[in-house]
């Protein structure tokens, strides 16, 4: 609790410490503070250095008033549309990337294992199933090794997950199952858990520095994939079901769908926990103020589905209108991730690590199985962002997953306010730094700046964005004594 909160405790002076540490955002014990007093509450803690995504959202404003300010065609519907779609790969990526900041470790090696996961799909694809023709003898055996090593490190840490998507992979690739586009997307994401079986077990139970391990194998995948597609090849995806992934759209019915089932959803969860609270006497929030952020959620979801389910489409003869099916993908992804960081014992386990790991560790928590585990979390995700990129560009070639995008997604889930020192994040922080990368990107080429000034500022960008982490802890810390 901050000094604020306790010049408020007249009749909760007994609180225990969880219901203390419930109270996040403009959390109270509505039996002691007005609507007024949690919003002077909220306003003191952030004086006190507890930003969260604050700073991001502040400039995700910024930007989309100087944007639209000097570009006519930024508020469009095709280029509202087109952020969506551009955006989320590499916000899928940073959100797996967020569990592995929790822990305060890094993985350098996300961008290229995506690389490798695409063109493995892509092999599968072209070769319907034979991955053994697509490779080559030599390279197939070493990939079939690699999977049964997964298998086997994963089992031995006991990431049942991922030695079950492991194994998987190594079914579809040694039978050679013919192609389907549900089953490439699948192999992709079970060949993104074994690599990161293989990276979690190094830095976790071998114990080298995530660092030093990630920055080797960004190395190692690069090469794999140029060995897979060879130097100045393109693997095309010529697949309808893997076009739409990134450039399909939901119709009509299925985007205001999707709006009650995001919108009603949010609301019958937080106002089920409201109540409940409320009913039990724990400390929570005001309901006005819950509903107020029930409505703005609303109204906001309603106009972005009201504005995409009009025709987009520069023809008349042409109609392109709903919501992108990235958007459901990203939002599912969301809800699950956030669940399992905010409502399971191993999410709570990964706070309890990355905040301080000799105490997890002393407390009964397996430490390097969590360790372990969130690499193959960010794997898979970075495969789920893979499978996006490559059906937004139709293809996969030599240098996919390399160039920006681990920067990106790393500079995503950190602008959203997840630090890099560990212990304090949330998924919904990748999207919103997504978001805040998607528009600098997006803008700067409606501009038609050169790619010098849109590198020079992403990265002013995610040097500001680490600045404030660093200095609102100090402020935290400060406060604290």
């Amino acid at each position: 609790m901050t000094d604020t909160t306790e010049t408020h405790e007249h009749g909760h002076d007994h609180d225990t410490p969880q219901q203390q540490g419930a109270i996040s955002d403009f959390g109270i014990d509505t039996t002691s503070m007005s609507t007024g007093e949690a919003v002077r509450d909220y306003w003191a803690r952030v004086r006190g250095g507890e930003l969260g995504s604050l700073p991001a959202l502040l400039g995700l404003v910024v930007l989309l008033i100087v944007f639209s300010s000097l570009s006519d065609t930024f508020f469009t519907l095709g280029n509202l549309a087109n952020l969506l779609q551009q955006g989320a790969s590499i916000t899928i990526i940073a959100m797996g990337l967020v569990f592995v900041l929790l822990l305060g470790e890094i993985d350098l090696s996300a961008g290229t294992a995506s690389g490798v996961t695409a063109a493995v799909m892509a092999l599968h694809l072209i070769h319907n199933g034979n991955l053994l023709g697509g490779m080559g003898d030599t390279v197939f055996y070493v990939f079939c090794g690699l999977l049964v090593l997964a298998i086997v490190l994963s089992a031995l840490m006991k990431i049942w997950a991922g030695t079950a998507l492991s194994a998987v992979a190594l079914i579809i690739a040694a039978v050679g199952i013919p192609a389907n586009a549900w089953l490439e997307m699948l192999l992709a994401v079970c060949v993104g858990a074994a690599i990161g079986s293989i990276t979690g077990f190094l830095v976790a139970r071998v114990g080298i520095p995530s660092f030093v391990v990630t920055l080797a194998l960004f190395l190692v995948w690069n090469g794999v994939v140029l060995q897979f597609i060879g130097q100045g090849g393109t693997l095309g995806l010529r697949d309808d079901t893997i076009f739409n992934v990134a450039n399909g759209n939901l119709n009509f019915v299925g985007s205001w769908a999707l709006f009650v089932i995001a919108v009603g959803g949010y609301a019958a969860i937080v106002l089920t926990r409201h109540f409940s609270r409320l009913r039990k006497g724990l400390v929570a929030q005001p309901t006005s103020l819950v509903l107020a952020k029930i409505g703005a959620l609303a109204l906001l979801a309603a106009v972005i589905t009201y504005a995409l389910s009009l025709n987009r489409a520069p023809s008349n003869l042409v109609i392109i209108e709903g919501v992108p099916y990235v958007v459901p993908v990203v939002l599912v992804l969301l809800v699950i991730g956030t669940f399992v960081l905010d409502r399971t014992s191993y999410g709570r386990h990964i706070y309890a690590v990355g905040g301080n790991k000799e105490a997890a560790r002393r407390a009964g928590i397996n430490v390097e199985r969590i360790r372990m585990s969130v690499f193959v979390i960010a794997s898979s995700a970075a495969a789920i962002g893979a499978i996006v990129y490559s059906s937004k560009v139709g293809s996969v070639d030599p240098n996919a997953g390399g160039g920006n995008t681990l920067l990106l997604s790393v500079g995503a889930a950190v602008i959203g306010g997840t630090s890099l020192f560990g212990g304090k994040g949330r998924l919904r922080d990748a999207v919103i730094g997504g978001a805040v990368l998607a528009i600098i990107q997006n803008g700067m080429g409606l501009l038609k700046q050169p790619a010098a000034v849109v590198f020079i500022v992403t990265g002013l960008v995610l040097l500001l964005a680490a600045s404030v982490d660093a200095l609102s802890r100090r402020r935290a810390a400060n406060a604290a004594r």
